[in-house]
């Protein structure tokens, strides 16, 4: 007599209705491509037996936890202030004394008449480096800077070199070094945005094909907007936050059964991390952006100006575990009137820029945060008279930048232009070896960090760079 099938065996191999629902894509999972699926969850240190072993290899991608670098880092936080136009190298910090000795002269091997700086330069602190009359407050502080003297881009366009600094790409939609940075530490505060901008084009906050949750957050910042009214809707006028909490957990509860049944997608997952961060908001952020909480001789220090503000709410940030901030100072694009221009767009920066780096150095955080500032390419060393005085034309043959605290060597000069500043020729940094240079102080191996997608390994530096270690101490 043939034997009959017990009944834990009948219910072990009953059908589930849950076995029904499935994709094409998760049938595949499932079958052909589940071996394939188990060993590179062993390559990526993940146990799929394991309780939540599954979940862990999507929190791992979407999840704005803090994360460990290669290697120790020298810098938790960057503040990157971006000169938005093309600041001109040769009256900012690159001085180039045989350039005024040719003013309004052919310059052998070039057209066009020769425009010597009209801006004095003066040795400053212990280092001596020269520095230009329209920066005197961050003369004082050069002593903490590394300034590259010798940087280069592809494409002197605005367009199109304001994404390659910012993404490291000339075409490409790709992530920003904030979404990248993002995505290798996380964030300490989980209340708040790791990636906030103050102003800026888009493109230099994306996260492009990365997590959702490396997108940096924009913020339109003035000093006199109350900080409620800075981030539209950022408190619910209509339910209690312990209704909006029921809320976002039966949407987390929703989501869980939808991946349950079907597959994890990573744009939903994204998206109620963004709902939790924006319901977290709610507690801190209007806090942080109210410079009226510091003392007056705080705000006095960075001045009573709109980016005097903005780095004073950067360094708020930084205290509060933002990761990366970028804020927006531009205006440098000058084709004419560059003496009276150029003097203006510098002392709306000179006095705040001292500030941040005198104020986390007093608070102990300037070894710990990465400033940066410069353009997206420098400017030619003739006369450019599109104006009603005299300019300069679009260069990116030799630019200049330069950063302070995070582990940078200060009182630093590295790599040289020309002797009229018009080529870099020593110790030459083009964008992917400064954007090498910013990893390796977060402590990252730029060819390591990497993202998988559309069948290839993205990174930050493309397929090349090289970390300037001579600017690292």
């Amino acid at each position: 007599m043939k034997e009959q099938p017990s009944s834990d065996f009948l219910r072990a191999h009953s059908s589930v209705y849950d076995d029904t629902i499935f994709t094409r894509r998760d049938f595949l999972r499932r079958t052909g491509m589940g071996f394939g699926a188990m060993s590179l969850a062993g390559y990526f240190g993940i146990n799929p037996f394991a309780e939540g072993g599954q979940d862990a290899g999507a929190k791992s991608l979407g999840s704005l936890a803090p994360k460990q670098p290669h290697f120790p880092a020298k810098a938790k936080h960057v503040i990157h202030i971006f000169a938005e136009g093309a600041p001109s190298q040769v009256d900012t910090w690159d001085p180039k004394p045989e350039l005024s000795k040719y003013d309004n002269k052919i310059i052998p091997g070039h057209s066009g008449l020769a425009y010597g700086s009209p801006f004095k330069f003066t040795k400053k602190g212990q280092s001596g480096i020269e520095v230009s009359s329209v920066f005197p407050k961050l003369g004082e502080c050069v002593d903490d800077m590394a300034i590259i003297r010798s940087l280069w881009t592809d494409i002197p366009a605005h367009e199109v070199a304001v994404r390659f600094m910012t993404t490291g790409s000339l075409q490409l939609p790709k992530p920003s070094l904030g979404a990248w940075t993002l995505y290798g530490l996380g964030t300490d505060n989980q209340n708040m945005p790791g990636f906030i901008t103050l102003g800026g084009a888009s493109e230099s906050r994306q996260a492009a094909f990365l997590p959702g949750t490396c997108q940096g957050m924009n913020i339109n910042y003035s000093s006199g907007t109350r900080p409620e009214d800075l981030i539209q809707n950022i408190n619910n006028q209509f339910s209690p936050l312990d209704r909006q909490r029921r809320q976002l957990d039966l949407v987390k509860q929703l989501n869980k059964m939808h991946s349950d049944a079907l597959q994890k997608d990573a744009q939903l997952e994204a998206r109620i991390e963004t709902f939790e961060v924006a319901f977290k908001m709610q507690t801190e952020a209007t806090d942080a952006f109210d410079i009226t909480q510091e003392p007056v001789h705080v705000r006095e220090l960075y001045g009573k100006t709109e980016m005097g503000a903005k780095l004073l709410v950067a360094r708020r940030l930084v205290e509060r575990g933002v990761r990366f901030i970028q804020v927006s100072a531009g205006g440098w694009d000058h084709h004419g009137d560059l003496e009276l221009g150029l003097a203006a767009r510098a002392k709306d920066i000179d006095g705040p820029a001292a500030a941040l780096i005198q104020d986390l150095k007093q608070r102990g955080l300037l070894d710990e945060t990465l400033i940066i500032w410069g353009g997206e390419f420098g400017r030619t060393v003739t006369k450019d008279l599109n104006g009603l005085g005299a300019g300069r034309d679009h260069n990116g043959r030799a630019m200049v930048a330069w950063m302070a605290g995070g582990g940078v060597k200060g009182g630093t000069v590295y790599g040289a232009t020309d002797e009229f500043g018009a080529r870099a020729v020593e110790n030459k940094v083009h964008v992917h070896d400064l954007h090498a240079t910013i990893l390796s102080l977060l402590g990252f191996d730029h060819e390591k960090l990497t993202y998988r997608y559309n069948g290839r390994d993205f990174r930050l530096t493309d397929n090349y760079g090289n970390v300037v270690k001579n600017i690292i101490a």
